[in-house]
């Protein structure tokens, strides 16, 4: 169904418009997060040049399973999704290690679930630009857990935050990662929700390791479906008197995701995605888990039976094929038509290169106010205009 809006005054539109973009869902859509968690302990030590030691065929596989209750004050239906999360390195080329995510049925077969549909290509720096510390959230105590045939000296940390509404917490890391670099040491977690949220949660448990052969080697994949890490995207926003492009970078060091937005300044912008200095890091895995959630509180999107208008979005030598879905608002007088165009296939060979997070979101948005003789007269919107890999591009 088209999604409802509120008319705004132009100051509020600027915000709804930039709603669009990353970064700026509602909090309804999001799953926990690490960082709902405030009581902090020392992480396990990690292993400084584990990914230096990459091999081609590394690969860590997890059970998973992410469930969502109705509303608190009812409605909708109960949901889950479960399966198998596999993160395997298929490329190295130092600095850069390429790791591809899957999520799939217990056999192996891709997931019904549009979102998690298809494989993601993670490009990941052995060596940092910065340091990067992202300690482990709770209270941490130690334990020994059997998982995937060994032993573990590993840190159990726990944050419950339910006296205040917030989630239970838990995670279960490996004192020194060894084979589980990918996920930083990563055995066991979970987290349950409470109080006003959408009930449910979301667990991941491990259930195999791998090392590759010394030697093997692959060539380094297309960059064809990224999560983020190593492209770039642009989107056109026209609202208010200084309209302008942003621009949405991504990185990942050592196992943590860099996520930039900014402005583009065409006058000093001479390589996209240069400067990673103020992004705030988060871990691979704690993304990884949130998608399975995302996919499950996210409204579903237009398919190729929703009611809406067929056509074809164009931006750059692309021609996309697209939903436009329309509606119209009449508050205090005032009649608005509000439009949405997506990507009838968020997974289109035409969105070849589309970091993960953007094709689920409109490839545009408008907002048009009804005035005399019924002419429309724009009060803004959003226009994804560009998007590509920064790797290389130097």
């Amino acid at each position: 169904m088209p999604m409802r809006h509120s008319p705004l005054p132009l100051a509020a539109l600027l915000g709804a418009a930039l709603s669009f973009l990353p970064g700026c869902e509602s909090a309804k859509s999001r799953g926990p997060s690490p960082s709902d968690t405030q009581v902090q302990k020392p992480a396990p030590v990690q292993d400084a040049d584990a990914w230096k030691r990459a091999r081609v065929g590394d690969r860590v596989t997890y059970t998973f399973s992410a469930t969502q209750g109705t509303e608190p004050r009812g409605g909708g239906t109960a949901r889950t999704v479960e399966g198998l999360l596999t993160l395997e390195v298929v490329a190295v080329q130092q600095p850069w290690v390429w790791v591809r995510v899957a999520y799939t049925d217990a056999a192996g077969k891709p997931l019904a679930q549009t979102r998690l549909a298809q494989d993601l290509l993670v490009p990941v720096r052995a060596d940092t630009t910065r340091p990067i510390d992202v300690p482990h959230g709770g209270e941490a105590t130690a334990e020994l857990p059997s998982s995937a045939g060994r032993t573990w000296e590993a840190l159990r940390y726990v944050s419950d935050q339910r006296p205040v509404d917030g989630p239970l917490r838990t995670r279960v890391y490996a004192n020194t990662p060894g084979p589980l670099y990918l996920t930083h040491g990563l055995i066991d977690a979970s987290t349950e929700t409470a109080g006003f949220h959408i009930p449910g949660g979301f667990s991941l448990k491990l259930r195999e390791f791998r090392e590759g052969s010394e030697g093997a080697s692959a060539p380094v994949p297309a960059l064809d479906r990224p999560l983020g890490a190593g492209a770039y995207y642009e989107r056109r926003v026209d609202v208010g008197p200084a309209p302008g492009v942003q621009r949405v970078c991504f990185a990942a060091e050592r196992g943590y995701l860099l996520r930039t937005e900014g402005p583009v300044n065409p006058d000093t912008d001479v390589a996209p995605c240069s400067d990673f200095s103020e992004a705030e890091p988060e871990a691979l895995e704690e993304v990884l888990m949130g998608l399975p959630w995302e996919a499950l509180a996210s409204a579903p999107g237009p398919s190729a039976a929703a009611p809406g208008t067929r056509g074809t979005f164009t931006v750059q030598d692309r021609a996309v094929p697209a939903l436009t879905l329309q509606s119209r608002e009449d508050v205090e007088g005032t009649q608005r038509v509000f439009a949405e165009t997506y990507a009838a296939d968020p997974w289109t060979p035409a969105l070849v290169g589309l970091p993960y997070e953007a094709r689920f979101q409109p490839l545009s948005s408008s907002t048009e106010r009804v005035v005399a003789g019924g002419k429309l007269e724009s009060e803004g919107g959003t226009r994804i205009v560009r998007w590509g890999a920064w790797m290389g591009a130097k």
